[in-house]
């Protein structure tokens, strides 16, 4: 003999019974089919019995609904000639029902007692329709009524079963009632005094299992709609896993911690006798599923699953006269006990200072009232606070047996959910070492889901999710290097780069599941108006793990926002130099924000485009060395310019070409008035630990008085063409002495320059090519030999490339 269940979505509707009768005719043994109600129907006689009790006439609407679901049922599965019988026995039970809700308008009463035997129809009706429909194809079958075998107390709502009568009545009822297939109702029973009471949540799942139990059988079979017990809720984490074997603690663990699949009551009355339980999908019958028993798994993984309850409220009483006063705990539980106030998690710090416990959010007002007027004489006298109650709360647990035999995972657990800017509000965990718990903020069990799931099952694999502000030269040449090395970032160094946010100067646009870039030309078909304010408050919203910001702007309004995201350990990664030459209060304000939230604050392409500038400083300082003096010609653009110019074109020209190649500034009066130069000399200086401000830096002007005002960059290359005999009076003057001009920054002796100089031919600088920069790093360690970093120093492909190899080390690093 087998016994198997089918939940509500399995018997939803008529196509899905379908289903479940073929899975049923498939069975070669005689077959106990429990049955819940019809998706949905339980929620609507609840509602329509508390709205009838109200005195709200729209409880018929939802009896409406009820009738109509089973009628269309009927009708689409029983052959025209055999539904005249059928159709007037679903309405005698409709009629039935109506009546005690009628009844329960009119006296404005809904008594536990009531509650029951309405809340009751659900399982009756779908047993009797299945039941039918299995006749009619010409089955052996019968409805049995769980009611009759499956006796309780008289506690209405969650009744209590008598095993002892129970098993008895179960064994007798099947011997004497024999079919190829047994239709029962779940969730119902009866009490002594034969009225109908209900096995509370989880209900038809349990009934199953006394049976199973009742009749020794060797396996309990639970059909629902997902293919077995998932490592999380697939809903919210896509990444989850099937759990192919898991034993039973595990398994308890897991469903008390709100696993949907598994409730407690489902497994308590066959984990004694060793029986077996099978989680299987009605949609997918050829799924393997998942299989509970008392022999445990043979995965390497201590980690079994991952899991949360929501809704909660979380109380604390705390105060000094709690200290080493015997009784406080049994008071405190006692109350709450007394008016069957469920708690669910608790813990307590080893000063006895306070209790810190979890309960159902709904629960949270009466529980602070009567626990406030247990205490009532310790509040006045201020030997206890009252007790603090904070709503929108979580629960998030990782389970296993074998977590007790590994060292590592609370730690693990933690710090993943740390890096992640997810506070932990209270922990607890059981001597068992089966469940490490935490109580988080509701909004951010998502998050967490994910975090953890990522920590524990796919260790091989980060994931980040990138926002980028910036979409032009350089955030488009970024864009397309992720979609070129995808595919080999995931192979080869395990990291999975998802851009779930782009925005521009006027739109931006949100994908939770990662934009396909290479189909992203431009915002206006999914774009909102783009503000600061509006960016961020969406990263917030979505608050996704492993978020990193990238700024490809260049514009000081950006810059001052970075503090806001670090803050939610949101990564910033940067080209725009505005942030780190600001002031040195901003710039240290971001280092420690960066410190504090553990979020990565990096922008190597500040200075030097993809050249490894300042990460070659940060280690210098790192391993003890100083820097003494910096010889550099950092600016890509104003090299690129004098490399070209030779005082045949005009030098307006030049910059007008550096500028259409996207080496300058979107204006280069900021290159060429040494500003630009002047920022990336300051970082420098910051790196190495001076601290420097802007006006520290002395710069030497070479352009003309009339260039300076220029407020467009049109405007000012046309005023360059006007003050041609300029520079080509530098130029000549230089070429004069065998030299060549170059733009220098220079650190010496404490002092900071920039400056045009005419470099001669013995210096490293003069053969500096194209739009390369060179830096010279004199240190107590490089004293007589500087250390030389050289290489490309502007244009978008190389900017972008910096700005990519941050991402990567941010990756890298959480592999």
């Amino acid at each position: 003999m087998k016994v198997i269940k089918f939940g509500g979505s399995s018997v939803a509707n008529a196509v899905n019974i379908k289903r479940c009768v073929d899975i049923i005719k498939n069975i070669n043994e005689p077959v106990i089919v429990v049955v819940s109600a019809l998706s949905g129907v339980t929620d609507l006689l609840q509602l329509a019995a508390v709205q009838a009790a109200a005195h709200n006439e729209e409880y018929i609407n939802q009896f409406k609904e009820i009738s109509h679901r089973h009628l269309e049922v009927v009708r689409a599965l029983i052959p025209v000639n055999q539904q005249a019988g059928i159709l007037s026995s679903v309405i005698r039970d409709l009629n039935e029902l109506e009546v005690l809700l009628q009844g329960c308008y009119l006296l404005r009463e809904l008594s536990p007692r009531i509650k029951d035997l309405i809340m009751s129809f659900g399982e009756r009706l779908s047993s009797y329709v299945i039941a039918e429909v299995m006749k009619a194809q010409g089955e052996d079958c019968r409805q049995g009524y769980s009611g009759a075998f499956i006796k309780t107390n008289d506690k209405f709502g969650k009744a209590a079963v008598n095993f002892e009568v129970t098993d008895a009545l179960i064994v007798e009822y099947f011997k004497q009632n024999p079919a190829a297939i047994t239709i029962v109702p779940g969730f119902i029973a009866e009490s002594a005094a034969n009225e109908v009471t209900t096995l509370g949540r989880g209900g038809s799942d349990y009934t199953a299992a006394i049976i199973a139990a009742a009749l020794d059988l060797k396996e309990l079979e639970i059909w629902t709609d997902v293919s077995g017990i998932y490592t999380a809720n697939p809903r919210v984490v896509k990444q989850a896993k099937i759990i192919k074997h898991i034993n039973f603690q595990e398994a308890m663990e897991l469903s008390h911690f709100g696993a949907k699949v598994l409730y407690p009551s489902a497994l308590a009355p066959i984990l004694p006798k060793g029986i077996s339980l099978i989680v299987k999908n009605t949609f997918e019958p050829e799924a393997e599923g998942s299989l509970v028993s008392t022999i445990g798994s043979t995965d390497p993984n201590p980690v079994r699953g991952i899991t949360n309850i929501d809704n909660l409220a979380l109380l604390t009483l705390e105060g000094p006269g709690m200290v080493g006063v015997a009784g406080i705990s049994k008071r405190l539980f006692e109350v709450l006990s007394l008016e069957d106030i469920n708690v669910i998690f608790i813990t307590q710090a080893s000063s006895e200072h306070s209790i810190c416990f979890a309960i159902i959010a709904a629960d949270s007002d009466k529980a602070e009232r009567v626990i406030n007027a247990a205490f009532e004489f310790e509040i006045q006298n201020r030997k206890v606070k009252p007790v603090r109650v904070e709503l929108g709360m979580s629960i998030i647990a990782v389970v296993g047996d074998y977590i007790k035999g590994h060292q590592g995972v609370s730690g693990r657990m933690f710090s993943a959910l740390g890096r992640n800017n997810i506070n932990i509000c209270a922990i607890a965990q059981g001597a068992s070492e089966r469940n490490i718990s935490a109580v988080i903020l509701e909004k951010d069990v998502k998050k967490a889901l994910n975090v953890l799931h990522e920590a524990f099952f796919e260790e091989v694999v980060v994931q980040l999710n990138l926002f980028v502000m910036g979409i032009g030269n350089v955030g488009g040449k970024f864009l397309e290097q992720i979609v070129k090395q995808h595919h080999y970032l995931k192979e080869h160094l395990k990291v999975n780069i998802r851009v779930v946010g782009i925005a521009n100067s006027k739109l931006m646009c949100f994908n939770v599941d990662g934009f396909n870039l290479s189909e992203v030309k431009d915002l206006s078909n999914c774009g909102v108006p783009m503000t600061q304010g509006g960016f961020l408050d969406k990263i917030k919203e979505l608050n996704l793990r492993n978020s990193v910001f990238v700024d490809n702007t260049a514009t000081t309004e950006v810059a001052m926002t970075y503090g806001e995201y670090l803050k939610k350990s949101i990564a910033v990664v940067t080209c725009n130099k505005i942030a780190c030459s600001s002031t040195m209060d901003y710039y240290k304000e971001l280092k420690g924000l960066s410190k504090k939230y553990n979020a990565p604050f990096l922008y190597e392409t500040n200075v030097g485009a993809g050249l490894p500038i300042i990460d070659t400083i940060k280690n210098l300082v790192a391993s003890g060395d100083q820097v003494k003096e910096i010889q550099a010609v950092l600016s890509g653009s104003l090299n690129f310019i004098f490399n070209q110019y030779n005082g045949t074109k005009l030098f307006a020209d030049v910059v007008a070409l550096a500028k259409q190649e996207g080496y300058t500034e979107p204006h280069p009066l900021i290159d060429l008035s040494g500003v630009d130069v002047k920022r990336k000399l300051m970082i420098l200086m910051r790196e190495s630990n001076y601290w420097v401000e802007e006006e520290d830096i002395e710069v030497a002007n070479f352009l003309p008085e009339s260039c300076m005002g220029a407020k467009d960059a049109d405007t000012f290359i046309a005023a360059l063409a006007k003050e041609e005999s300029h520079f080509k009076g530098l130029y000549d003057a230089a070429k004069a002495k065998g030299a060549c001009l170059k733009v220098v920054a220079t650190l010496k002796d404490g002092k900071a320059c920039v400056g045009l100089q005419e470099i001669k031919s013995d210096h490293p600088f003069y053969h500096l090519e194209g739009k390369d920069n060179i830096v010279l790093f004199f240190t107590d360690r490089y004293k007589e030999q500087p250390l030389l970093i050289k290489g490309a120093g502007a244009g978008a492909e190389v900017t972008a490339s910096g700005i990519f190899a941050d991402v990567i080390r941010i990756g890298s690093k959480l592999v």
